[in-house]
């Protein structure tokens, strides 16, 4: 199962390996599909696939960090 999300990183986290730290811990693929980032925030569209409940857990894990996770429509990740 595969899910696509907008992140965007507060400032204290941007130099943090947030989403290493998340693979490590929890079983699920991510793949950077669009990324920009600068010294105030960061923004990336990721996409995530593994098993529905990790997918939960993945960005249960993100949102805990401090990191806003939005769910991206197909066509919105296509666009």
């Amino acid at each position: 199962m595969k899910q696509a999300v907008d992140l965007i990183y507060p400032k204290n986290l941007i130099q943090e390996p947030v989403l290493c730290q998340m693979v490590k811990e929890i079983p699920v693929i991510f793949n950077v599909r669009r990324a920009k980032v600068n010294e105030k925030v960061g923004e990336i569209v990721l996409e995530l696939e593994g098993g529905e409940s990790d997918l939960k857990a993945a960005t249960d894990y993100l949102k805990r960090r401090g990191i806003k996770v939005q769910p991206i429509t197909h066509d919105t990740f296509e666009s």
